[in-house]
């Protein structure tokens, strides 16, 4: 692979990573609005370090090249507990990012069917 295609593999792979760090993010702002009341934009306490660890976490992915997303991903970053969470968040906030976050639902979908 010339030093071209490996930049490109880099500049792609970097975008996914922040793409997906938006996603979470969002889907984290949408539940904390929705289930504990804060204001669009802010989280409360636990969301907040929620979005904290998942930041990390897709930060240190190691598979970001090769997964769609985390819920694809045979590698298990997040314990056991914060996966618990992740995953009731996602539950309820995915479906409310088509009425908030339209855009980036669809770009969502379009992603995972692509790959």
């Amino acid at each position: 692979m010339d030093r071209r295609n490996v930049q490109k593999r880099e500049n792609r792979v970097e975008k996914k990573r922040l793409f997906e760090c938006d996603m979470v993010l969002e889907i984290i702002s949408v539940y904390c609005h929705r289930k504990h009341g804060t204001q669009k934009g802010e989280l409360c306490s636990d969301c907040r370090a929620l979005s904290l660890y998942a930041k990390d976490r897709i930060e240190k992915c190691p598979r970001m090249a090769e997964k769609t997303f985390c819920s694809a991903c045979p590698i298990h970053c997040y314990d056991r507990e914060r996966r618990a969470k992740i995953r009731e968040v996602m539950g309820y906030a995915s479906p409310w990012m088509l009425i908030y976050h339209p855009m980036q639902f669809l770009r969502h979908v379009w992603y995972s069917w692509k790959t």
